[in-house]
């Protein structure tokens, strides 16, 4: 007699896109072209003319937006952002994940839907040409014919150039469109490490789109995960009617009758939810992680309630609460904390940038001894002024000694005052103060003015160290 397994017997489908036997499952979903998606269609190439626009816009002159990584320069709507910008970076980033996480609680995952670029380009540029190759253009679902040789390199071809432009514009966002111009039009040997970067992104876009596809929303982001700790009862979620459908049967329903007197619930097990499901689910099984609120499967089942005679709605935009017949709750907890502290965060972060100035300045003394008497009998503090140029222009600076009054502000010899457009230079300054400034406590208020080629002014403050 054979001995009993003790291994379980594999499901059907071990994920969405993997087989029970281990092999790959590909999704070749259909298309139902209701009115949620006409309305993401639309949104969708919004976003795609949004995200190739945005390295072109300026403000000002300066970029809307730029990421220039090697120079440690971000700038964001007009404004430039440096290293020393630690604490406007750390609230912007902060403010960011508030924000997530309170569309989150609101609308569930609308974005995964409706506004990454993931699903963006996915559904409404690339899975579209696989529909033109395979014949099933407009309508989706199982390919009338293989994808195989001038096809398929055709398609190949299509795909490559798609990611090249992509990838190209993925670039803008970190070297600014004039620089990128500019490599485009010479040789790859002469900017070598950017043609890598190009290159390499291409790749990484064609491995995701023509390969990977759906599994980054399962697999590789975290989003779905996050979910669960994100999401409350009263979010907003795409999600089955169960007491209305259930039990499910297939056919038309007799819909004179009243639903308590009928044998079936409405749903009619027609499986076209499934089969418009871009990442292979059942809607019908609950809330998953893996359902990315693309509202396809409600276009498919309104479909289908129309034929049939029913109500729409049975698949729909609604809560685990009001599925379960409690009423809505906009007020909550979540809806209340996240937006107050996210008006906290933001008004912090706008005064911290108001207060930001074409340069940075910063006194920093100098090693050794705290003080030296000179040979005038002045007392002689040293030190070095951080200085970083901020703007977008070379500029020429002045340092002018404000307190206190007598002191003598020396700039040591062959040290520059004129700064290119985000250089930073260490400037040794020397400060000569009368000994009769010095309190008891051995020490004075220093103050230092510094005046930059467009007129703007900053004023750094010290302590000047003297004797008792």
């Amino acid at each position: 007699m054979n001995a009993p397994s003790p291994m379980l017997e594999a499901p059907e489908h071990v994920l969405s896109t993997l087989e029970g036997d281990g092999s790959r499952r590909w999704l070749r979903p259909k298309l139902a072209k209701g009115q949620w998606w006409r309305r993401r269609q639309i949104l969708a190439y919004v976003l795609i003319v949004v995200f190739v626009a945005l390295p072109h816009l300026r403000i000002n002159g300066r970029p809307l937006i730029l990421l220039d990584i090697p120079a440690r320069k971000f700038v964001l709507a007009g404004h430039t952002f440096l290293p020393t910008d630690t604490v406007l970076l750390a609230l912007l980033l902060v403010s960011i994940l508030i924000t997530i996480v309170l569309l989150t609680a609101l609308t569930g995952r609308v974005w995964c839907g409706w506004g990454c670029p993931q699903t963006v380009y996915m559904e409404y540029v690339f899975r579209p040409i696989d529909r033109f190759f395979e014949g099933t253009l407009g309508r989706g679902g199982k390919p009338k014919r293989k994808v195989t040789g001038i096809r398929a390199v055709l398609r190949f071809l299509v795909y490559l150039v798609l990611c090249m432009a992509l990838a190209h514009t993925f670039l803008a966002y970190f070297v600014g469109t004039e620089r990128l111009a500019q490599w485009m039009q010479s040789s790859p040997f002469q900017h070598p490490i950017a043609f890598v970067v190009m290159f390499g992104t291409t790749g990484l876009m064609l491995f995701d789109f023509l390969f990977f596809r759906e599994q980054m929303c399962l697999i590789a982001c975290p989003y779905g995960r996050f979910q669960s700790v994100m999401l409350d009862r009263h979010s907003l979620i795409v999600a089955y009617d169960e007491t209305r459908g259930e039990p499910r049967k297939k056919g038309k329903r007799d819909v004179s009758l009243p639903i308590a007197e009928r044998s079936a619930g409405d749903c009619v097990d027609c499986n076209q939810c499934v089969v418009v499901c871009p990442t292979g689910i059942d809607i019908r099984d609950g809330l998953q992680m893996e359902c990315i609120n693309c509202t396809q499967c409600i276009d498919a089942c309104d479909d289908v309630m129309d034929r049939v005679g029913l109500p729409k709605g049975l698949i729909r935009y609604s809560s685990q609460d009001a599925m379960a017949g409690n009423p809505l709750r906009f007020l909550r907890m979540r809806t209340v904390l996240y937006p107050a502290a996210l008006v906290a965060v933001l008004s912090i972060f706008f005064v911290v940038l108001s207060t930001k100035f074409a340069f940075d300045a910063r006194l920093i003394r100098s090693a050794g001894n705290p003080f030296q008497r000179g040979a005038n009998g002045q007392i002689v503090n040293n030190f070095r002024l951080r200085l970083w140029n901020r703007s977008e222009d070379n500029q020429d600076y002045e340092f002018q000694i404000v307190r206190p009054a007598g002191a003598l502000l020396v700039q040591q010899e062959n040290s520059g005052a004129n700064l290119d457009p985000g250089q930073t230079e260490l400037i040794p300054l020397t400060i000569q103060v009368p000994p009769s400034k010095f309190g008891p406590a051995g020490q004075c208020d220093g103050e230092i003015e510094i005046t930059d080629g467009a007129g703007n002014q900053r004023t750094v403050t010290t302590k000047l160290l003297g004797p008792r």
